[in-house]
């Protein structure tokens, strides 16, 4: 029964099931260890999956995607539209949340005992993710362009947060591929085409148990966040509420407003279809967290539900799961102001510029796992000379906020993709949006028969 329903409605009961099952566990007194031990490692095993393949997916399909563009004049054309557009909606996100924020001041309501509570109960926390922003910070400002330059390259396809070394080197070697003889090029293109088609097929694979992973995620994330003291959580978490719909409603503003004004714009694909081709992938975001786990899902359907060709999303979707975080963004200006007004600290228009610019650095540098957008909060912080150890303030609902800014981060990526491809003819013709002053007209004369 339940393999006759589509994938999102399998999710969607797992996520709905896996809640409940939370709530019924808290209520009722059941041992933590059950769920901990029991359900929560079918969780860890799909994702754990999902990573297994992201690394390789990235590498195969990079490099498949810059071999078959043909030529460096187009990788040229597609990558600066794909990075200008990553640019413009970073900064879009960034500001939406900084009007929200200093529109609706959350931290100056914020009580002073609670501010305590939560400063020591995350205190340890938030210093040992403040030593790590600290270690950043003492870097030189070129040390992220060093960063990117893979020492090994197989020791960095082991390591998910080392996702952009791994994207230097495949786009190294798809330009390479376009130089060298074609004799030589193809056994190698070959290889890697073979490659991405059997981890689409193994992707297929850790689809079928992704209902009862993203059950298990759930129920042990709720389990998780009660901690001993369920009643205690809630007050702590109805302390920050305002601050969680602001970040809440900046993000559904990008995902409602911002994105179907793009979509608009540049193709003539319709918002609603557009959510239910990509729905399977939002919500496999928002029970991981992580835009990199969902990779594989998301470029399976922006190319099969969307029409997207496989020289765009191969290109474009990995690059944008490493370096495009809107999501993030938005959510790390909403945060470091609000910090700041729970403190008491006025920011001026300078400092925040500043939170524009940083977080604009910060959303490239962020890996695409979860948590991450802390560490990188620090930086943002530091950087306006609010204190680090203010993190503590917003790290209750963390987690839940983490995975709604991965569904931005996700869905953006894609509006990004499908907003590059019809600029290049690579949609189907009926989604193709002529004569914006993008479009790169001779691709669009080749697709129309």
């Amino acid at each position: 029964m339940l393999k006759k329903l589509p994938l999102h409605t399998q999710i969607i009961i797992g996520l709905v099931l896996g809640l409940i099952f939370g709530l019924v566990s808290i209520q009722f007194g059941i041992p933590k260890w059950i769920t901990l031990d029991f359900i929560k490692p079918v969780g860890t095993i799909f994702i754990n999956g999902l990573k297994m393949i992201a690394m390789p997916l990235v590498l195969a399909s990079l490099i498949i995607g810059v071999s078959n563009l043909g030529d460096i004049s187009k990788l040229s054309r597609i990558g600066g539209k794909t990075l200008f557009a990553f640019l413009i909606t970073t900064i879009i996100a960034i500001c939406t949340g900084l009007g929200l924020v200093n529109l609706f001041k959350p931290g100056e309501g914020l009580p002073d005992s609670t501010r305590e509570s939560l400063m020591a109960m995350y205190e340890g926390d938030a210093g040992q993710r403040a030593e790590a922003a600290a270690e950043l910070q003492d870097q030189s400002p070129l040390q992220p362009i060093v960063d990117m330059v893979p020492q090994n390259l197989f020791q960095a396809t082991t390591d998910n947060a080392a996702m952009l070394q791994v994207v230097f080197f495949a786009i190294l070697a798809g330009i390479a591929l376009l130089q060298i003889p074609k004799t030589k090029a193809e056994p190698v293109i070959a290889f890697f085409d073979g490659f991405n088609d059997l981890i689409i097929q193994i992707v297929n694979y850790i689809m079928v148990i992704a209902p009862y992973g993203v059950f298990a995620l759930m129920a042990s994330l709720i389990v998780e966040i009660a901690g001993d003291n369920p009643q205690s959580a809630v007050t702590l978490l109805l302390a920050l509420l305002k601050y969680s719909l602001i970040v809440l409603g900046g993000l559904f503003f990008m995902m409602l407003v911002i994105y179907p004004l793009l979509l608009k714009s540049f193709t003539k694909v319709k918002y609603v279809d557009f959510f239910k081709a990509i729905r399977p992938a939002q919500l496999l975001a928002f029970s991981t967290s992580s835009s990199s786990a969902t990779l594989p899902v998301t470029m399976k359907l922006t190319e099969e539900e969307l029409g997207v060709s496989e020289n765009i999303t191969s290109f474009v979707l990995p690059l944008g799961a490493t370096i495009n975080m809107n999501g993030t963004s938005l959510y790390q200006s909403v945060a470091a102001v609000f910090i700041a007004q729970a403190l008491g600290m006025d920011l001026t228009f300078s400092q925040q510029i500043m939170i524009v610019l940083t977080s604009t650095l910060a959303a490239i540098g962020s890996a695409g796992v979860p948590g991450a957008g802390l560490i990188m909060l620090i930086v943002v912080l530091e950087s306006i000379g609010v204190p680090a150890a203010g993190i503590a303030l917003i790290m209750a609902p963390d987690r839940i906020l983490d995975m709604f800014r991965t569904v931005v981060n996700v869905t953006g990526d894609v509006v990004v993709t499908t907003v590059v491809a019809s600029t290049e003819g690579e949609l189907p013709e009926g989604m193709l949006r002529k004569g914006n002053p993008f479009t790169a007209n001779e691709s669009v004369q080749e697709e129309t028969p």
